[in-house]
């Protein structure tokens, strides 16, 4: 059984509470801009061990009466089809999701704004589209010279020519599919564009990491670090808060470099800036929620080990360069970990040099490393699987929970019919096989009663893995790293 590091109940009270009261220090108006993930944030619930992955939707439950939604995205964006990482969908879709998501739940989307329009037409076709579905979309425009400009950005030619974002709650909570999307000046316009019109109004930033309150170099924000090092982010001590208040607090080098701009325009739109530090702008209150800090620690370090194996895979694929190597690689040092500490890539390395082939290994909630290698009829992760089914479900080594009868026509099937050049069956397609004999054989009915227990298992993988096989592990919650070379020296990879 996982142990438990994360308080979350005690986190979807302490959040709510502190939020309502930033909404009364503003007189009832807050913008709030939500960064990371609003849900399926897994990156928290890996490195905070009990923060559930939708905990900030939860939170935004319990104000749903009070709280409307606006959606961000960047007009660029859109032209050039940027793709979320973890979802390998474009950030238009991604709006949508969001928008059927936050829906399905009873939360209120009142509307997105495409930012830095310059005409695009892919973005006109986007707005179109989005307002053919009943959602209103306004548009924000580039402002030369942004952020330095203050004069010209604080004016009727800089936020002033936004179009304004009609509100009508008090919390409205801005996000975006994903960074780069103009949450934050979208929430800064509407702030002018409010005081033009004798609305009180404020901002806030809520963003679950770097945890303010905990230490520079403490493995969770180190974690932070690893997980947004294609970002160039930094976590740094805050100067602003140490000189203001003596306390040193944490946060990162993009929101420091930017507060004295941030501080200005304030000043420049209500005549007095209601913060002293980029510390003091946030509402995050997780740090306050962890219960035991070294399961925190534990979880953190496993995740950078796991970040680094990623950045080799950027590389190999030509997704990344030497940088994020190196940063990634100074990162695990600061932490204290290399390679070696994690289980499963010692074991699966050793599978491979002792049989020949491509190999893959699964930990197991006690601690069980089993392993599987490539053959004719699986892959390495479809055997390794099967493998770790059997050592949960107490089933001998010898037996088979998928008979070669099973098999060998969907063997035929792939090769014959549908043109496939891979014979060897992908995880999703043995679990569908798996399922369909659970219905007439006891044993691999036995198989599948376990799956639920791959949840939160490490995995790693001697090649880079298929989108296929990646995606399986990732919708069974297995935690997967993979070594930096592809299993043929094929050109193109799938």
């Amino acid at each position: 059984m996982t142990k438990i590091g994360f308080d979350n109940q005690k986190y979807l009270e302490l959040q709510s509470k502190k939020i309502l009261e930033r909404v009364e220090q503003f007189g009832g108006k807050l913008y709030l801009e939500f960064g990371g993930k609003l849900f399926d944030d897994y990156h928290a619930s890996r490195v905070l061990p009990g923060f559930e992955p939708d905990s900030k939707m939860k939170m935004l439950l319990q104000l749903k009466d009070q709280a409307e939604i606006v959606i961000a995205i960047c007009a660029e964006h859109i032209e050039l089809n940027k793709r979320r990482g973890d979802l390998g969908i474009t950030y238009d879709m991604d709006v949508m999701r969001l928008i059927d998501a936050f829906r399905s739940i009873g939360l209120y989307v009142g509307s997105v704004v495409i930012t830095q329009y310059r005409g695009q037409h892919a973005a006109e076709l986007f707005q179109h589209k989005l307002e053919n579905l009943g959602i209103r979309v306004y548009k924000h425009y580039p402002i030369a010279d942004y952020p330095s400009n203050i004069p010209l950005i604080v004016s009727d030619e800089g936020y002033g020519k936004n179009d304004y974002i009609e509100t009508s709650r008090p919390v409205v909570v801005v996000t975006a599919p994903g960074p780069g999307s103009g949450k934050m000046a979208t929430c800064l316009s509407q702030l002018y564009q409010e005081h033009q019109r004798g609305i009180d109004a404020g901002y806030a930033k809520y963003e679950t990491f770097p945890v303010w309150n905990l230490p520079l170099k403490h493995p969770v924000n180190l974690a932070y670090e690893a997980a947004t090092a294609d970002l160039a982010d930094v976590n740094m001590i805050d100067p602003f808060h140490l000189e203001a208040y003596g306390e040193t607090t944490v946060n990162y080098n993009r929101d420091i470099e930017i507060f004295p701009v941030l501080n200005a325009i304030f000043e420049k739109i209500s005549g007095v800036s209601p913060y002293k530090s980029p510390t003091d702008m946030g509402v995050n209150m997780a740090g306050f929620c962890i219960i035991d800090d070294e399961v925190c620690k534990k979880a953190s370090r496993d995740e950078i080990i796991r970040r680094y194996f990623s950045a080799l895979v950027s590389k190999r694929k030509g997704l990344a360069d030497d940088e994020l190597v190196a940063k990634a690689e100074l990162i695990m040092t600061q932490a204290g970990v290399g390679t070696e500490d994690r289980k499963v890539v010692g074991a699966a390395q050793a599978k491979a040099e002792a049989t020949g082939a491509a190999a893959a290994a699964i930990e197991l909630p006690d601690g069980t490393v089993v392993t599987g290698k490539t053959s004719s009829l699986l892959g390495a992760p479809a055997a390794a699987v099967i493998n770790a089914l059997k050592v949960l479900g107490g089933i001998s080594d010898e037996m088979y929970i998928l008979a070669p009868i099973v098999i060998e026509p969907l063997h035929k099937l792939k090769i014959e019919i549908l043109g496939n050049h891979n014979p060897r069956l992908h995880v999703d397609e043995i679990l569908i096989a798996l399922s369909i004999s659970a219905t007439t054989n006891p044993v691999a009915a036995q198989a599948v009663k376990y799956l639920p227990k791959l949840r939160g298992c490490e995995a790693h993988s001697t090649v880079i893995l298929s989108q296929t096989d990646t995606d399986t592990f990732r919708k069974l919650g297995m935690n997967l790293t993979c070594d930096p070379q592809y299993q043929t020296k094929k050109l193109f990879h799938t």
